[in-house]
């Protein structure tokens, strides 16, 4: 594989920000910390080593793209949800399409029952990361018993000199039901609320993105909340179609993967970054390219079956400008 936009010139003053859910990105090692029984050679899905490889030379390939057509680089802030560990981002960074990039990484163990986490990684030439801190969601299920979720991660720092705070968001899944499990998901809103308010106590003015796998669409409550009580913009409300979305589900397609924005983003001072454009990053090398789910992210596994793709989500993203 070569880089699709190898002749884009680089733009200097441009830097996308991305989101990408990596699909179970397990190492092949037993941890007894996580539910990873899946994600071994020796489970049914047989998760070895040249797959685990596999993945991360495909992932790789797929970030070092990720706003490539518009930008001429790399993008300089990915957030992922879906890692195991802080082992399987590191090895991520030192995978064939990503080694030769500086990037560094953010990630804290979450206390999710699958033992998937979020994270984030950034290329060190672009941004400076100045504090990072989880937030955890609490919840319980219907008996009473706790819920134990993945964390929301904020990591502050400066983009290009500019200090910005990102927000990383992976959400309780509809798997039990999507009313059943709204309740879940407002929860994880009203928790981001709660951290964009602490840092607006701070500096009214701040410059805040959110991004993630939200399990709920754009018009969904709980992201329509957030996009109203802090006057945030989402350029993915006008992006979801019929037929594209950043997941599909039985040929039907979803936008639950987004990033929105504090609308100080839209007209900026001087030498600020503003708002360029978003996009789903669904280019042909990323889908099925044959069979009844043609078009569909291109996934890892398939129930059992492994089919050795990307991610069963597509990456989103959105870029700014100087």
């Amino acid at each position: 594989m070569i880089d699709l936009f190898e002749d884009i010139p680089v733009k200097e003053n441009m830097q996308t920000i991305a989101f990408y859910n990596v699909e179970n990105l397990f190492d092949v090692l037993k941890d007894k910390h996580t539910n990873d029984n899946d994600f071994l050679p020796y489970s049914k899905k047989k998760w070895t080593l040249k797959r685990y490889k596999n993945k991360l030379r495909k992932l790789g390939f797929a970030i070092s793209n990720i706003g490539r057509r518009e930008t001429g680089k790399n993008p300089a802030i990915v957030g992922l949800a879906e890692v195991e560990n802080a082992k399987v981002i590191k090895d991520l960074l030192d995978s064939k399409h990503l080694d030769d990039y500086d990037y560094d990484y953010v990630h804290y163990e979450s206390p999710d029952e699958r033992g998937i986490d979020v994270g984030l990684i950034y290329d060190k030439s672009a941004f400076n990361v100045l504090n990072s801190e989880t937030f955890t969601v609490h919840l319980t299920d219907a008996d009473g018993s706790l819920d134990y979720t993945r964390d929301i991660l904020l990591v502050s720092g400066k983009l290009d000199g500019e200090l910005i705070h990102v927000i990383v968001n992976h959400w309780s899944s509809r798997s039990e039901g999507t009313k059943e499990t709204e309740f879940k998901r407002l929860a994880s809103s009203e928790k981001v609320s709660e951290i964009i308010s602490s840092i607006k106590d701070k500096n009214a003015d701040a410059k805040i993105v959110i991004l993630g796998d939200f399990n709920d669409e754009p018009h969904n409550n709980s992201i329509i909340r957030l996009v109203e009580n802090y006057n945030l913009y989402n350029p993915f409300e006008t992006l979801r179609s019929f037929n594209r979305g950043s997941v599909s589900r039985f040929k039907q397609w979803s936008l639950f993967d987004q990033v929105f924005f504090t609308t100080n983003f839209i007209k900026s001072s001087k030498d600020q970054f503003e708002y360029y454009n978003a996009n789903i990053f669904d280019e042909d090398f990323l889908k099925q390219f044959k069979g009844k789910y043609k078009g569909s992210p291109f996934r890892t596994y398939v129930g059992k079956k492994y089919k050795g793709g990307y991610s069963d989500h597509f990456p989103v993203y959105v870029i700014f400008k100087k």
